[in-house]
């Protein structure tokens, strides 16, 4: 799916490199990935549920997300953060995509770094492209 011609990402994919650590899926987006049996993409995430337990999220059923508190990214191997997003894939030089992108988390869908005061990030290429005029939230 095309970008809408307002939207002025390079597809640079440095917010993806630099946040990819801190990418969390909704309930519903866990939900989706279950049902899919994306195990692809839940091998990728734990669950804190209630009462403190961690609980790799490719053990989960639909049932157990009313109980889950929030959910990480964390490498399946070692249990470590992820210093990028997994899902990054580089396809030309300086041009990356999403390998989830239809299926991508809802904090993915909505971020846009050239939005001030929401989710505004000073050294997105497309920003500077605009001269560091951001839009301001509607």
């Amino acid at each position: 799916m095309p970008p809408p011609e307002d939207e002025p990402c390079e597809q640079c994919g440095l917010c993806c490199r630099i946040f990819g650590p801190g990418i969390t899926p909704t309930a519903a987006n866990v939900y989706v990935w279950i049902e899919q049996g994306r195990t692809d993409i839940l091998r990728w995430y734990i669950a804190f549920m209630e009462g403190g337990t961690q609980v790799p999220c490719t053990s989960l059923t639909a049932e157990d997300l009313g109980s889950a508190v929030s959910f990480e990214m964390r490498n399946p191997e070692t249990g470590d953060y992820m210093p990028v997003c997994p899902f990054l894939r580089r396809v030309a030089k300086n041009r990356y995509l999403c390998g989830i992108h239809l299926v991508k988390p809802e904090m993915c869908c909505h971020y846009e770094p050239w939005i001030w005061g929401e989710t505004y990030f000073n050294k997105c290429t497309a920003l500077k492209k605009m001269d560091n005029r951001c839009r301001w939230p509607l």
